[in-house]
């Protein structure tokens, strides 16, 4: 199974900087734009995913199926390689794809490429969405494209290690505190109290609980170096060095979540998505989520990991690639891909019906109200690829000089 800590990042940032730029800024003129206008009648598209297996495959191929037959268009469905490189090659010699799934990493980028058609506030679902999941995909003021899905992230906790350890229900951590002392009193000489992701993507929600994040709320201006962000680096940084927590690669694990699973870590900090792994690989692992502690001034937090239905600029079939969106996003398919695939649908008004099917899941759901979605800044991946590189280091690393090596190379990037 792949790391799920990059479940909604694909591709190489080589590949995609390569291909943005041979686009040269929006790639297409005036009469390009013009013949790209929605056509009428019917219209076979062109749809590109990012699937995450077999599952998701046949969901969305099974829905634009149905779509196709309600419309008279016709949708084909194609399972990419390499997403990244493939959207860039289309990009580039301006035939992409009509519709296809962009990681809210990418949406800035792709955005002032001008690769994109920003149709997302002709939708009447816009204020559907939840908050988190709207502003993961605005950029320049504008809603790019509708968030097909998301996840968050909550606790695990193994609850035959919990009762071996004499805690109960009332003792389910609530504040940083309360989770550092129960990660002491969980650790044992075969177990871990906690496994913890060594990216942002994990780390990263301290941060947020802290009242920190790398950027301002609309992305305008970088608040990396902040003493909100320092305090929730040097809380990770004393459980590590306290061993009350091991990143994955100390227990000899791909992610938090094998980790979890073979039982060398009482409690991980994962998405959703762990259920799917602890069903196929560890069955006989009984454990509950609850929702992330709150920060040292009772702040919630935790991250957002969201994908969009994006329509390329130069597709010649707009209009039947926004009808099938709407399709694709609209209630009942939503919760199709939440049962089918495992994650949450980004209509607040599914929330109801998916946890009467999905009970586990609260704290999950819950989360959106107070979820961080991704860094929103056109090329900024390397730079936050070398932030987690700064955070792998820890414990011995530094916390103040990784987060002023953050500031200073984000800056660079956000004043571009």
């Amino acid at each position: 199974m792949r790391n799920p800590r990059t479940r909604w990042a694909v591709g190489s940032i080589a590949l995609l900087s390569l291909s943005l730029s041979a686009c040269g800024g929006s790639g297409f003129d005036d009469t390009d734009k013009a013949d790209s206008q929605a056509s009428s009648g019917p219209a076979s598209i062109k749809v590109l995913i990012a699937s995450s297996g077999d599952a998701e495959t046949k969901a969305v191929t099974d829905a634009s199926d149905a779509w196709g037959a309600k419309s008279g268009n016709k949708a084909t469905v194609t399972q990419a390689q390499e997403m990244t490189q493939q959207l860039g090659q289309g990009f580039a010699s301006n035939n992409p794809p009509d519709v296809f799934y962009v990681d809210a990493g990418r949406l800035a980028t792709y955005a002032k490429a001008g690769n994109l058609e920003p149709y997302g506030d002709s939708l009447e679902t816009k204020d559907d969405f939840y908050p988190a999941l709207r502003q993961a995909f605005t950029y320049d003021g504008k809603l790019y494209c509708a968030p097909k899905d998301f996840s968050t992230l909550g606790l695990q906790i193994n609850t035959t290690a919990w009762s071996k350890a004499g805690l109960t229900d009332a003792d389910y951590p609530t504040t940083w505190e309360e989770l550092a002392a129960v990660a002491k009193k969980l650790t044992t000489g075969k177990q871990v109290g906690l496994a913890l992701g060594d990216t942002r993507d994990r780390i990263g929600a301290f941060m947020v609980q802290a009242g920190g994040w790398v950027t301002n709320k609309d992305a305008t201006k970088v608040t990396a170096d902040s003493p909100e962000n320092l305090k929730a680096l040097n809380y990770v940084k004393s459980l590590l060095a306290d061993g009350s927590a091991k990143y994955p690669k100390q227990l000899d694990s791909g992610w938090s979540g094998e980790a979890f699973g073979k039982q060398k870590a009482a409690m991980t900090i994962e998405g959703n998505w762990i259920a799917g792994a602890m069903k196929n690989d560890y069955p006989g692992v009984k454990y509950k989520t609850v929702p992330l502690p709150t920060g040292p001034t009772g702040k919630k937090g935790t991250l957002a990991f969201t994908q969009c239905w994006g329509i390329a600029a130069e597709s010649k079939n707009k209009a039947a690639a926004i009808d099938f969106v709407k399709a694709m996003t609209a209630k009942d398919n939503q919760l199709t891909f939440a049962q089918a695939i495992g994650v949450m649908p980004s209509l607040q008004s599914a929330e109801a019906d998916y946890i009467a099917k999905s009970p586990q899941d609260k704290a999950f759901i819950d989360g959106a109200a107070y979820a961080q979605a991704p860094v929103n800044v056109a090329k900024i991946d390397q730079v936050l690829a070398d932030f987690d590189t700064g955070l792998q280091g820890l414990p011995k690393a530094d916390p103040k000089q990784i987060l002023k090596r953050l500031q200073k190379n984000a800056q660079a990037v956000v004043g571009q």
